[in-house]
């Protein structure tokens, strides 16, 4: 029997990741330019420090019609919080549900600052049923670097090699491969283009998961 499931946040808990790019996208499209799936996808399931100011800057080198810095930020912002969903992302609750009536020790790992993971897992309704959330903003090194998987595991007291960590991206699987966890891919439509190989099981969506499925993939 495995001793936790520690899961991702953005792509898998919650569907961020669509209203992140198309807030994005809506933007470079009111102002002439074109930002493509395939270059948004390589970010997913990192962090770099100043990146949205990259992508405003890249707008400003597609067209003279982007606007000022402060505009295209009050403007992403409203985007993107008319988009991003009060609900969590297919079958997860449901998933939840199971684990924790288990006894099931759950955690999130999140390569994202913990201002957006901590509030919107409360908006979601999921936040309880958490007993450790771990940030990027909380460890040294960000995915795919194994510290948020590593921190996760030792807060919930469990032993890596034991725990199923479950993801939608690549820099997400090397990061639960790199400490020792069983991975459980569930693509994002903005991750399928990752080479997502490295996962020990793939599933469309939360809702073909359970507790006995999730128990095959880590040896007693």
């Amino acid at each position: 029997m495995f001793a936790a499931v520690v899961f991702d946040f953005d792509g898998v808990l919650i569907d961020s990741e669509s209203p992140g790019f198309e807030s994005h996208r809506r933007i470079y499209e009111q102002c002439g330019a074109a930002l493509t799936v395939e270059e948004w996808c390589g970010q997913i399931g990192t962090y770099v420090e100043g990146e949205e100011e990259g992508w405003y800057l890249r707008l400003c080198e597609r067209t003279t019609r982007s606007p000022e810095r402060a505009v295209y930020e009050a403007e992403r912002r409203r985007l993107f919080e008319e988009l991003v969903p009060r609900e969590p992302m297919r079958g997860i609750r449901e998933l939840l549900a199971e684990l924790d009536s288990a006894g099931v020790p759950l955690a999130i790992a999140s390569t994202a600052p913990a201002r957006w993971v901590v509030t919107a897992a409360e908006r979601i309704g999921v936040r309880a049923l958490f007993r450790a959330i771990v940030t990027g903003d909380e460890v040294a090194r960000r995915k795919p670097a194994p510290d948020v998987y590593l921190e996760a595991a030792r807060r919930l007291g469990v032993d890596p090699s034991k725990t199923i960590a479950i993801e939608d991206s690549a820099p997400g699987i090397a990061s639960a491969r790199a400490a020792g966890m069983q991975t459980v891919v569930i693509p994002h439509w903005l991750t399928e283009l990752h080479d997502l190989s490295g996962a020990d099981l793939r599933v469309a969506h939360a809702g073909e998961l359970s507790l006995a499925r999730l128990a095959t993939l880590v040896q007693k």
